[in-house]
């Protein structure tokens, strides 16, 4: 049996971000036989246009992330909430990676969202708004492996996500339901 590869995508860049310590605690709960990569690049992807997305002229950054999108077989992505909404690096990210239109590395890929926010909404608004995003990009979403953090400056402010047992096993289900996913595609596409 192959390694499944998700690859996970953090919207903060800031290095110390509770995202980003969800995403690396995602990383450790990977099964056997899984593996889940965060992607470094998305802080040198040039914002999406048109101009620039033709052959000859796509930035090199935005041929890595659509080169690293394409090689896994799922998404796994990690959402904070910026004033009501998923971040702007995270939604140019899904924009490289759904063009062409119809034919982006994105298309029938199976997606997971994971949202975290300070507040107590748990960034439900930036999820709904990635669920419409990734939808629209053509990525298939993962409404099992869906999962939601509130409060996460008090939740984590004693032990980080990788050493919190709740959270941990939150992620390994979260991570878990995109693998049956990813295992359901490739059965009724083989």
């Amino acid at each position: 049996m192959s390694q499944t590869r998700i690859l996970a995508l953090v919207g903060s860049l800031r290095a110390a971000s509770h995202n980003r310590k969800l995403a690396e605690a995602a990383v450790a709960t990977a099964p056997e036989g899984v593996s889940v990569e965060i992607y470094e690049g998305l802080r040198d992807i040039p914002f999406y246009d048109e101009d620039i997305d033709v052959p000859g002229s796509v930035p090199a950054a935005a041929t890595a992330l659509r080169d690293a999108v394409a090689a896994a077989d799922g998404l796994l992505l990690f959402v904070p909430e910026y004033n009501g909404s998923l971040p702007a690096v995270l939604k140019n990210a899904l924009d490289w990676a759904s063009r062409p239109y119809g034919q982006g590395p994105i298309k029938g890929k199976p997606v997971a969202i994971v949202s975290a926010s300070i507040s107590s909404n748990a960034a439900k608004w930036a999820h709904g708004d990635t669920v419409k995003v990734v939808g629209v990009a053509g990525g298939e979403v993962v409404e099992p492996a869906h999962l939601h953090f509130a409060t996460i400056g008090q939740r984590f402010a004693e032990a980080t996500p990788a050493e919190d047992a709740e959270a941990l096993t939150q992620l390994a289900s979260s991570v878990g339901e995109l693998v049956r996913a990813v295992a359901d595609k490739a059965t009724v596409t083989a």
